[in-house]
């Protein structure tokens, strides 16, 4: 992630075309329990952003999305804050202003895998359960898929003295269970107290996602 500097509270201007839309959510962990906090959308948009021409990661809320329904090929403009704190999330920028939709995406989508097309609330996502995805898999197949998410992980690892905390990315896949793209990855180990690890074994994806078919 490239990190932004500007003067505290000083919003910096930005445009582009956006490339894909995805869930914003950011996992805890406390050894084997986890939560998500549901935060909104991530927008991966190649434009201008402070005077840069690049590519970059915007954050927005629920609120801007069900408003605008933003997809790929939309070109938008705004003006946005440096992210406060770079571990608790997987955006550079966040608290939009000034959201502004100058052109709707054109032409005909592709046949999925990857879904494109605006992503659904993030009850859905809520709703449906994910599962590990290899991050190489996600990085290479998934960025632009409206079911793939690189979630922000913040990890508890000591329960008897919780300032102990540790912080990584992992992604995850809320698409149907037949995509031909999925690919798991090796099985996720969280760190905990004296040493210790928990391992979480395949069951706990499958548990999740029990109450979808194959092709949901």
């Amino acid at each position: 992630m490239n990190l932004l500097r500007n003067d505290v509270g000083e919003k910096i201007s930005w445009s582009g075309v956006l490339i894909s839309i995805q869930p914003r959510i950011r996992l805890n962990r406390s050894f084997d329990q986890v939560s998500h906090a549901y935060l909104g959308y991530s927008l991966k948009i190649q434009g201008n952003i402070g005077g840069d021409a690049r590519e970059f990661l915007l954050g927005i809320g629920a609120g801007a999305q069900s408003k605008h329904h933003l997809q790929a090929g939309d070109a938008v403009s705004g003006d946005a804050l440096p992210v406060a704190d770079p571990r608790l999330e997987t955006v550079e920028l966040y608290k939009v202003s000034n959201l502004k939709v100058t052109e709707r995406a054109k032409g005909t989508q592709m046949r999925p895998p990857p879904w494109l097309g605006v992503p659904q609330s993030l009850l859905v996502y809520r709703e449906r359960g994910h599962r590990r995805l290899a991050a190489r898999r996600y990085e290479t197949k998934c960025t632009t898929c409206v079911w793939g998410c690189h979630m922000a992980v913040e990890m508890i690892v000591d329960q008897w003295n919780p300032a102990v905390r540790r912080y990584r990315t992992e992604t995850f896949c809320y698409g149907p269970k037949s995509c031909a793209l999925y690919e798991p990855g090796p099985l996720r180990k969280v760190p905990g107290r004296k040493g210790m690890s928990y391992t979480e074994e395949d069951w706990i994806d499958e548990q999740a996602t029990s109450h979808r078919s194959p092709d949901e």
